[in-house]
This record gives structure tokens, sequence and C-alpha cells, in this order.
């Protein structure tokens, strides 16, 4: 199984989930009561859990009837592989490209400018 780089909306909303749940692992049913209404039928839910297993993302374990589901990346680690293919996609690698980017789109305050300028003076 080849894992993909990106997930698309859905499969991120199942992810989403699934890193909110204790060490990140649920049953259908958990996962089916966090979604918000409308929620989607067992067996796109089963589908989406079923094509997220094949991309690399989850692995599951049976358990007596049902299947318990896992995720095999953290969120931080697929944010910062994602972040990354983003970065190196529309602004050529280059981190300051990013960020002055979303400094000249965004609405941001003083505040924000002064928070972003102290993570950055005091990085490690």
């Amino acid at each position: 199984m080849k894992e993909k780089k990106q997930l698309t909306k859905a499969e991120t909303q199942v992810m989403n989930i699934l890193w909110s749940l204790p060490e990140s692992k649920g049953y259908s049913a958990e996962i089916m009561e966090k979604f918000p209404e409308p929620k989607p039928a067992l067996t796109t839910l089963l589908t989406f859990l079923k094509i997220l297993k094949e991309k690399g993302f989850v692995s599951s374990e049976k358990i007596g009837k049902a299947q318990l589901f896992s995720t095999t990346i953290s969120k931080e680690d697929y944010t910062r592989a994602y972040m990354k293919e983003v970065k190196n996609t529309f602004f050529g690698g280059s981190f300051a490209s990013l960020v002055s980017f979303f400094a000249k789109d965004e609405q941001l305050s003083d505040d924000e400018v002064s928070e972003i300028m102290e993570i950055i003076k005091n990085r490690k």
C-alpha cells in the first residue's frame, strides 16, 4: 500500500475525528458519534475508512466482531508533510514567501504580528 501525501476533504474529516479520540483509535460507532450533522451513512464512513487504510493512513484490528481503527500517522506529522508540500509547490520552497503571502493576505492584528515576531525571535 502506497501512502498518498494528501487527504481529500472527507478523508481529512474522518482523520480529524480519529486524531481527536484517545490514542487516535476508535470503532466506527465512536467515529460516527463525533460526526456533525448531517452524519454520513455508516456504509459511507466504512468506505472512507477502507480508502484511508488502502492509502496507509489508517490500520485496523479485529476485536470480537468489530474493527478498531487506528491512525498510522500523527496529525502533527501529516500537517508538517502537507505544509511542506504546499511550500514547495506554491512558494518555490521558500518559507519567507509562504509567510509573506499570508501576512499580506490576512488581516493580522498588531497582537498577532507581535506574537509571530516573538515566535521567530525565540525559535530554537
